[in-house]
């Protein structure tokens, strides 16, 4: 047989081999390093053996996939050391996540931080034991009889999930044996370097609707000093959690009998919205979007017409009853169909298109309580939404346009440079997600990614991913964590503007239906505010920080001095605050600086009879006194220019 590796190279032999055999004949080290291979696009564990022709790529901790199969083994270590401390706790799921794993225990035992150094005690002894890992396979039967006779309610329900005729895999490490696809690491003494990370809720299956469970996270590496930067990191990455930080800068709060993923804007985050709502608006109207303003709910008939009601009808806040009442409302989840009516209004001509609508929208989504994250995943957010109807001639420069105004406020922002691009496609094996045609979406797909790659754009593809209607340039980008969301999309819709009966009359007299280009240009303006206050750890840009400046007087005789130049500083359009507390000055600026102010003025005698201000900058320091006018030049143009 003919085993090819990654870089080409051939190696040939006349019988069956194991994977580790196999790296042995290329490098002991190789054989050391490797923790799994990828076969033909499969990855498989180590002591498997190959039979036939076969493409093999070794893969170490330095590759995503081996820390996934690493770090699988780690959980399963977790669920080992749980069994033996506390018997009576079913198991449910134990994954690799892309920073770690978990596991899902149902357990009388509360996982306190003092559970968890016990837990932490008896993995290391795992560890220490070197136990290998075996794969064995049995049949469904005798699967579903094994987790019975154990009592494993959560094992049993996924067994009894699948096909009668299944060979389901186990993976067996000293007395402790799981339900698991795999691949795993060949021994439990692989693991040298792992901690738990924490604990958390969690569904059963994700559903809310069945029993909570205990959470608990851990991450895994290969050695000690990879791990203590990681939680280095992690720890830097807690301090610039939008959640805590957010909160503690008074820039949201959320209230349990408002609801969860209902935050409440504080006059600071109201702010920050604002200026962003201002500049989105002011720039697209520069660049010929027409703003529309459209109602928050409408009658299911709109809503059926678009195809939400059949495809996103879990994800709408529907009031009334759809079987009893006539009327039912529900409120928009998006304004697309809405946006609609406008172009409808009246007959279009070619000579019209394109013809761009742009909205600042508040939209209302039913997420699962799961989902729900700080500003970042909400059930009422607002979004710089915009429907762009074109004839196919104009499509390519318009989609371009529509990724170079994103891109500019992107790097006007600071977060261009955090991006990714994914193309979503999607899923002909799953049908009824989708309407349309199998050839509109062949249409549709190969006219986009003919825009994609004459732009030169480097993207990722997601199949599944597409909207129900088209598929989208979906651009992404990563919490403080890790944990990536799509921030801006922009999508191809060749198939709504039918559905909707939205024509135009061409240049031959004939009639047809516009392309459709859906995009935000800055997208959900929660989540932006979330991902700037971690990108800039709440010491935001001068032009979007919530208070610019802050007048410190030192003693009661400057007050007067101070409130009547904040006056001066409001009519620039600076945002100003006096601090006129009887406090030391020094306390003052200590406060100053926890809030992020960018500038703090002090005023004192000399800078009365100067006419001036004394000025700290939060990034250059204590930059000594400046004229009152010289100050409101340097600060107005920073503002302006949007210096970051």
């Amino acid at each position: 047989m003919k085993i090819t590796l990654k870089d080409g190279k051939i190696l040939e032999y006349s019988e069956p081999k194991h994977l580790y055999e196999i790296a042995g004949d290329i490098s002991e080290g190789l054989m050391r390093a490797s923790l799994a291979a990828e076969v033909d696009g499969k990855v498989l564990g180590m002591g498997e053996v190959i039979e036939s022709d076969a493409t093999i790529a070794f893969l170490t901790f330095d590759d995503q996939k081996g820390k996934d199969v690493f770090r699988h083994t780690a959980s399963h270590i977790l669920a080992q050391a749980v069994k033996r401390l506390y018997p009576d706790s079913k198991l449910a799921i134990g994954p690799a996540i892309e920073n770690g794993f978990y596991y899902d225990i149902d357990s009388e035992v509360s996982f306190t931080p003092e559970v968890l150094e016990k837990i932490s005690a008896e993995m290391k002894k795992i560890v220490k034991e070197n136990l290998p890992v075996r794969k064995i396979i049995k049949s469904r039967s005798d699967a579903l009889k094994y987790f019975e006779e154990k009592g494993e309610i959560y094992k049993v329900e996924l067994i009894s999930d699948l096909p009668e005729d299944a060979e389901i895999s186990f993976y067996e490490q000293g007395e402790f044996t799981d339900l698991c696809a795999g691949p795993h690491i060949s021994s439990t003494g692989k693991v040298k370097a792992f901690t738990l990370t924490g604990t958390a809720g969690a569904y059963w299956r994700g559903d809310e609707k069945n029993k909570m469970l205990q959470r608990i996270y851990g991450t895994a590496f290969t050695n000690k000093a990879d791990m203590e930067e990681f939680l280095a990191a992690q720890e830097e990455a807690r301090k610039r959690d939008h959640n805590k930080l957010g909160r503690e800068l008074e820039i949201f709060t959320t209230v349990d009998v408002i609801g969860q993923g209902l935050p409440v804007l504080l006059p600071k985050g109201t702010k920050i919205i604002q200026t962003l709502q201002r500049w989105v608006e002011d720039y697209e109207e520069a660049n010929g979007w027409l703003r529309t303003k459209t109602p928050l709910m409408a009658k299911s008939d709109l809503y059926k017409i678009s195809g939400h009601w059949d495809h996103y009808l879990d994800g709408m806040f529907v009031m009334g009853d759809p079987e009893s009442d006539k009327e039912v409302f529900a409120l928009r989840p998006m304004t697309c169909p809405f946006q609609y009516q406008a172009y409808l209004s009246k007959m279009r001509s070619y000579r019209d298109l394109p013809l761009r609508y742009g909205e600042t929208s508040t939209l209302f989504r039913n997420e699962a309580s799961g989902e729900m994250h700080g500003l970042i995943r909400v059930r009422q957010f607002t979004i710089s939404e915009g429907h762009l109807m074109c004839r196919p001639d104009q499509l390519e420069d318009e989609f371009k346009n529509c990724l170079e105004m994103t891109n500019y406020m992107l790097k006007t922002l600071g977060l261009y440079e955090d991006v990714s691009y994914r193309f979503s496609q999607w899923d002909p094996e799953n049908r009824e997600k989708y309407i349309g045609t199998d050839e509109q979406w062949a249409e549709a797909q190969g006219t986009m990614k003919t825009i994609l790659d004459d732009l030169g754009l480097e993207y990722k593809i997601g199949i599944g991913e597409a909207a129900f209607y088209g598929p989208k340039l979906d651009i992404q980008i990563k919490n403080v964590f890790g944990k990536e969301d799509t921030l801006i999309t922009i999508q191809v819709d060749q198939m709504l503007a039918e559905k909707f009966g939205m024509e135009y009359t061409d240049s031959d007299g004939s009639k047809k239906n516009p392309y459709i280009i859906h995009r935000t240009s800055i997208g959900c303006y929660e989540r932006t505010l979330a991902l700037l206050i971690e990108k800039y750890a709440g010491a935001f840009p001068t032009w979007l920080a919530p208070v610019q400046a802050k007048i410190l007087p030192i003693t009661d005789a400057q007050k007067e001095y101070a409130h009547e130049y904040a006056k001066v500083l409001r009519t620039n359009g600076v945002l100003v605050e006096v601090d006129d507390r009887n406090e030391k000055i020094g306390y003052k600026i200590r406060e100053a600086q926890l809030e992020k102010i960018p500038y703090m003025l002090i005023v004192g005698e000399k800078e009365i009879e100067a006419g001036a201000v004394s000025v700290r900058s939060r990034k250059a320091g204590d930059l000594g006194q400046v004229s009152k006018e010289d100050f409101i030049a340097n600060i107005t143009k920073e503002i302006r220019e949007k210096v970051r």
